[in-house]
């Protein structure tokens, strides 16, 4: 559901960039040395000619050694007939015929010299004149007046400290504009939005019947769903200003600093009314306050309670809507969200198969798919992605193959981005050892196997022991379809399947290797949540101990519990117990079928990768029946 984010066009008055003292400095040499160089190409050509008394001039010309003489003012460029330079010195206003004449030069030997006449430049005279005096002079001004410009520019800088930051997108800019047609999903998050469109279209008919639109829309859902594209979208769709501001952005070291910059902002908005204000990871100035951190002065409490006087000052024809956006609204102030601020709050969910399929096709827009590419497929490949990672999962299809030099995207290329956007990307300068290969064929072999058996475990799409990211290899479970709920059973399968090889380990090699572990703290924190959160344990009852954060609820400290020590005992004793059932059960079926263990780790070796069908053709030839999702109500008769 997300979308590429393109350079935002600034209407804003630009804070401009102050330059250091040093760079000042470095540009004012340059100038001087370049105003150096500019009064050596004006006064001369650069190369140092001896300098002859005028007698030797005359001695010369008499015996024929001279070619040219070149006469410019009171100074003589006599060029030789063997092709060296040199400079001599005459009387003012005396002609040079004359002078040479009177050191006893004939009119005959002076014939035989060419002599020219050159007047110098009103430039030239000024320049060689005044030149030691004006470069000095120069260096002074362009000192001096770098000088002012850094002393002014951090006034500047000063003034402008406590104006907002944020950045405006134009709605008469195309190229900048989203609109709903750009966001896919969401079909309920975008109709309660529409009203917020129609509002800023047309405020009187909502005015006329006496109702009021909301001032603050809080939108929630998890990193990466498109909570920013859909405040962009309402925007787009209204045609009004959209100012953006991340949350961070406002607190600064100094105190006053954040709420200046909400006053400088939701003046800025309402001047361009009708308009849109969007703070984005709004948690980070709008926590919950009186915490015992920071004091009642805080920074952030301070520009938190400004947001909340701005908010509360709106009058229902001020045409500002504030739009804010967060994965943690648990830790938001109660004051954000009473009605009259805060007081309409979107949900994103994470997109389901069809929303998945129509937000590839916007990302599939400019690449060029070959004719094997189904979209539909990969939508059903990759449950619980968000919008981010599809897009991401678009791009790195694109990029390998590109990186294959070819001209269009494969349906293995999608297959083999959904595994490197989960897992990472393949490691292939780490080589296992034939031992290390045997162990991590067994290891995935037996988490393949009990989820094939286990009712209630997702199926086995794909496994590998070809390393991706941290892991020697892994085996891909994907539901057949998506779910909003898990039931206890599933847990249950669940933590069997992560520890399937694990027991696998221990029953093919009698050791344990650091493999599992990850493995370890998945099921733990599983079995955990199911006691402390879920309510599914019998002897704890439906009690719920811990929140979302893993920490105890009602803002107990960090090192306090919300129980006693007793109950952590009795959390700690039905957890192994969950554990130990699991192992139990996955043992059990591992040792039953441990010829098909033994043939799916031995082909593992061999091919190193095995897709869904070949899977199961291993599966159905050594006598076990790939389950169906459509089996599992037939399971829940036949258990005790």
């Amino acid at each position: 559901m997300s979308k590429p984010q393109k350079k935002q066009v600034k209407r804003s008055k630009k804070t401009p960039k102050i330059p250091s003292f040093s760079s000042n400095l470095l540009t004012g040499i340059a100038a001087i040395f370049f105003l150096m160089a500019l009064f050596t190409v004006f006064v001369g050509d650069g190369k140092e000619k001896e300098e002859i008394a005028l007698s030797q001039v005359a001695q010369d010309v008499q015996a024929g050694f001279v070619e040219s003489i070149v006469v410019s003012g009171d100074t003589l460029e006599i060029a030789y007939l063997d092709e060296s330079e040199k400079k001599s010195k005459k009387e003012v206003n005396t002609a040079i015929t004359e002078t040479l004449a009177n050191y006893g030069v004939s009119n005959d030997q002076l014939s035989g010299v060419t002599i020219e006449i050159k007047n110098q430049s009103g430039l030239g005279f000024w320049l060689l004149t005044l030149g030691p005096f004006l470069i000095p002079l120069i260096f002074l001004i362009v000192l001096f007046y770098f000088l002012t410009r850094q002393i002014k520019g951090a006034g500047v800088q000063a003034l402008n400290f406590g104006q907002s930051k944020a950045r405006i997108i134009d709605p008469a800019d195309k190229n900048q504009r989203v609109t709903f047609k750009d966001v896919a999903g969401a079909k309920e998050a975008k109709e309660e939005l529409v009203e917020v469109v129609d509002f800023l279209k047309s405020p009187k008919k909502f005015l006329d019947i006496g109702a009021r639109i909301p001032k603050g829309i809080l939108l929630m859902g998890a990193p990466g769903t498109g909570k920013t594209l859909l405040a962009r979208a309402v925007a787009g769709e209204a045609g009004v200003p959209f100012f953006t501001i991340s949350g961070s952005e406002f607190v600064e070291m100094f105190v006053g600093v954040g709420a200046s910059r909400v006053r400088d902002l939701f003046k800025m908005a309402k001047q361009m009314a009708p308009a849109i204000i969007f703070i984005d990871e709004i948690d980070a100035v709008g926590r919950s306050r009186g915490a015992g951190m920071g004091g009642g002065n805080d920074e952030r409490e301070q520009t938190l309670n400004q947001i909340l006087v701005e908010m509360d000052g709106f009058e229902p024809n001020n045409k500002v809507i504030v739009m804010a956006a967060t994965n943690r609204p648990d830790v938001l102030d109660p004051a954000l969200l009473r009605p009259g601020r805060f007081d309409r709050r979107v949900t994103i969910d994470v997109p389901d198969r069809k929303d998945r399929e129509d937000i590839l096709k916007i990302h599939a827009v400019k690449k060029p798919f070959h004719d094997d590419v189904d979209l539909a497929v990969i939508a059903e490949r990759t449950p619980g992605f968000s919008g981010a990672e599809l897009q991401s999962l678009m791009n790195e299809g694109a990029i390998l193959a590109a990186r294959e030099n070819r001209k269009t995207i494969t349906q293995y290329d999608l297959i083999r981005s959904i595994e490197k956007v989960m897992l990472g990307p393949e490691r292939k300068s780490h080589i296992l050892s034939a031992k290390e290969k045997e162990i991590t064929a067994y290891h995935e072999a037996g988490h393949a196997l009990v989820a094939s058996v286990l009712p209630y475990a997702d199926p086995v799409h794909k496994i590998s022991i070809i390393s991706r990211g941290r892991a020697a290899g892994y085996t891909l479970n994907l539901p057949l379809e998506d779910k909003r709920m898990h039931s206890k059973k599933e847990f249950h399968d669940d933590i069997a399947v992560t520890l399937g090889g694990y027991v696998a380990e221990e029953m093919i090699f009698g050791d344990l290797t650091t493999g599992p572990s990850n493995d370890l703290q998945v099921l733990t924190n599983l079995a955990r949540n199911m006691v402390t959160k879920w309510g599914m344990s019998s002897k704890v009852g439906p009690i719920a101990l811990e929140s979302d954060g893993g920490k105890p609820l009602f803002g107990g400290g960090m090192s306090e519990k919300g129980y006693s020590e007793e109950v952590s005992a009795l959390i700690d004793g039905e957890v192994t117990k969950i554990i130990t059932g699991a192992k139990k059960e996955a043992k059990k079926i591992l040792t039953k079928h441990k010829d098909a263990l033994d043939v799916i780790a031995k082909k593992l070796i061999e091919v190193e990768t095995l897709e869904r069908a070949e899977f199961e053709e291993l599966l159905i030839a050594n006598g076990i029946t790939p389950k169906k999702k459509l089996d599992i109500e037939h399971a829940d008769t036949e258990e005790k």
